[in-house]
């Protein structure tokens, strides 16, 4: 066999839709936690800094944003670990439902893995869509505060009407109703709009969702690969092509 034999029978069991899928996933997991992390703790800066004055008063938020920065600890370990045992499923798969390569067959325990694989990447699927869904609460709530400043600056002119457009934390659940002022109104809200911490924190959201929305895609990438892996192998298996463990 010559070298480009060789080449060719090498990049013949690439599995290059999970290569892809393994590709996004990291990105968005990188995306999602990094991006994540330091927005909660943006969060917790401007919570503390433009809309309360008590720390007792957002001493519960400040417990769920070290719990949740926790979690993507666990999620950035865990999807590290998941995505490089897909991959290397479906280099299995892949060199399993090549022909030419003689010295790779259909087995039950192959068949048994991938089904494995694709109930848990489903379940997965599901959950990071409703990930997908919560992370874009933050984006929406820093989106109505641009706007609202937007507004500020064009009546700018009129400050009794400006006083009138708030931000109110506590509507959005992020304080307490006895909370004080649990809210930004007028001049002093296009003030906290015009700072770096909210430009950073709106901007970390927004790559926050951007990578679940990645996380989303590249686990669907992994449904259809490994669903398209077990229905060959299983169509290989009939076949009677080496059904052994």
């Amino acid at each position: 066999m010559g070298c480009y034999e060789c080449c060719m029978r090498c990049l013949g069991g690439v599995p290059y839709i999970s290569l892809v899928a393994t590709l996004l996933c990291f990105s968005g997991i990188a995306l999602f936690c990094g991006c994540g992390h330091q927005a909660l703790t943006e969060s917790e800066r401007l919570i503390e800094t433009y809309f309360t004055r008590d720390h007792q008063d957002y001493i519960t938020l400040a417990y769920l944003i070290e719990y949740f920065q926790y979690i993507i600890y666990g999620l950035a370990s865990f999807f590290f670990l998941y995505c490089i045992v897909l991959l290397a499923e479906g280099f299995y798969t892949t060199s399993a439902v090549r022909q030419s390569f003689g010295e790779f067959r259909s087995t039950v325990c192959g068949r048994c893995l991938s089904t494995t694989f694709i109930v848990i990447t489903y379940v997965l699927v599901v959950v990071w869509l409703l990930v997908f869904s919560l992370s874009a609460l933050p984006v929406y709530f820093f989106y109505n505060m641009a706007n609202t400043c937007h507004t500020i600056n064009i009546l700018s002119e009129t400050p009794s009407s400006i006083n009138q457009l708030c931000i109110d934390a506590r509507q959005y659940g992020l304080l307490p109703w006895t909370a004080v002022p649990g809210k930004a109104c007028g001049m002093t809200l296009s003030n906290v709009c015009k700072t770096r911490e909210f430009f950073l924190t709106y901007d970390l959201y927004i790559a926050a969702f951007a990578g679940a929305g990645m996380t989303v895609l590249a686990l669907l990438t992994y449904t259809v690969s490994t669903t398209y892996n077990f229905a060959v192998l299983r169509y290989l298996g009939r076949k009677g092509i080496s059904p052994r463990c």
